[in-house]
């Protein structure tokens, strides 16, 4: 995750007054964590990407609405509201799947392997990975996002709440029914789940 800029505050009051260079800058430190949660919640390379970049536009052009505080979690919360408007309506359209495709060219997973993991190891976690994010993809828009802020992005109730604009208690219920639905699919590639869950789902 990368922390704040020496700068932010003086970069964040020039892009405010209209210096571009000052919000590239934002940007580019901010860029690679947009777009990871845009994957996480899209589950495909090329709509995150969209996605994530009709995001930082619209910051741009929202920064006058900018108050202060976290301006990473500013603007991630912008980036998770084009990812909900548009899982939803891709869920509106039959035919177009949200499950994304599978390939190696994706983001950091979700636990990076350990320093000293054997090839082996490392190859075995990023399919396990890879299988949690198919898992992730399988779930509808609401389940999705909650689960994602809350598993991944590390937001309490309360923030996903006032961020998905949800009562508390419909995220608790989502993120339960979420969390259940990756479990269900995951024993389906139980091979891949590190041993003590595999003995777990055994007895």
């Amino acid at each position: 995750m990368p922390g704040i800029l020496d700068n932010e505050p003086v970069l964040i009051a020039r892009a405010q007054r209209g210096n571009l260079d000052a919000f590239n800058e934002l940007v580019l430190h901010y860029q690679d964590a947009a777009f990871t949660l845009a994957y996480r919640l899209m589950g495909d390379r090329a709509s995150a990407a969209d996605t994530a970049q009709e995001a930082i536009i619209a910051a741009y052009r929202k920064l006058n609405t900018y108050r202060g505080g976290s301006f990473r979690a500013w603007l991630l919360r912008i980036v998770t509201n084009r990812c909900y408007d548009e899982l939803r309506r891709a869920q509106r359209r039959p035919t177009i799947s949200l499950s994304g495709s599978s390939n190696d060219d994706v983001p950091e997973p979700l636990d990076v392997p350990a320093p000293d993991a054997t090839p082996e190891e490392e190859a075995l976690a990023r399919e396990l990975q890879r299988a949690i994010q198919d898992c992730i993809n399988e779930l509808n828009a609401d389940q999705r996002l909650v689960l994602v802020l809350s598993d991944i992005e590390g937001l309490s109730y309360e923030e996903i709440a006032a961020q998905s604009g949800s009562q508390l208690g419909t995220v608790k219920s989502r993120l339960s029914r979420a969390r259940a639905n990756v479990r269900d699919c995951l024993a389906e590639v139980r091979e891949l789940l590190p041993a003590q869950f595999r003995l777990r789902e055994e007895t």
